[in-house]
C-alpha cells in the first residue's frame, strides 16, 4: 500500500535533513580548524604552503573538469588568506571578512531580478485556443 505524505511533512523532513547536514558541516569545519591551528603553531606549514595548496586544489579541480579555468592569482591568494585567518584565529579580521561578504551578497541579491510567473485565467486560455484555430481546445504554455 503506497504511503501518502503531505507537502508540509515532506518539506519538514527535508529541512530537518538540511539542518543536520549544516550542523555536520560546521562540526567538520571546527575539527579541521583545530587540527590546522595545531599544525601551524608547531611550524609544520606556512602561509606560502597554504597558497600553494589552494593553487594545487584548483589545478586538480580544473584537470578533473570541475572548473572551466584556473582562477586568477588574486582569487587564489584571497582564498589562502581567508583560510589563514581561520587558522590564525584572527577574530577581528574574520568578522570584517564576513561583513564584507554579507555586504557583497546583499548587493548581488538586490541587483538580481526575480523571475515572474504569470498564470492566465481559463477565459484567456479559451480565447487563445479560439485564436489558434484549435476547436477542441487544449493546454497552452506560453513563455
Amino acid at each position: 500500500m503506497p504511503m501518502q505524505i503531505g507537502l508540509d511533512e515532506l518539506l519538514s523532513m527535508l529541512l530537518a535533513r538540511v539542518d543536520g547536514l549544516a550542523m555536520d558541516s560546521e562540526n567538520q569545519k571546527s575539527r579541521f580548524n583545530i587540527m590546522f591551528r595545531i599544525l601551524y603553531k608547531k611550524g609544520l606549514f606556512s602561509e606560502a604552503d597554504a597558497l600553494e595548496s589552494v593553487r594545487e586544489e584548483h589545478r586538480i579541480l580544473k584537470e578533473l573538469g570541475m572548473l572551466e579555468k584556473m582562477p586568477e592569482e588574486e582569487s587564489l591568494k584571497a582564498a589562502a588568506d581567508t583560510l589563514m585567518l581561520w587558522v590564525k584565529g584572527d577574530v577581528e579580521a574574520i568578522r570584517r571578512s564576513i561583513e564584507e561578504y554579507d555586504k557583497r551578497l546583499q548587493e548581488a541579491m538586490a541587483k538580481q531580478q526575480k523571475p515572474k510567473i504569470d498564470v492566465a485565467s481559463a477565459a484567456v486560455l479559451n480565447q487563445l485556443d479560439r485564436m489558434g484555430g484549435n476547436p477542441q481546445g487544449g493546454k497552452k504554455l506560453i513563455l
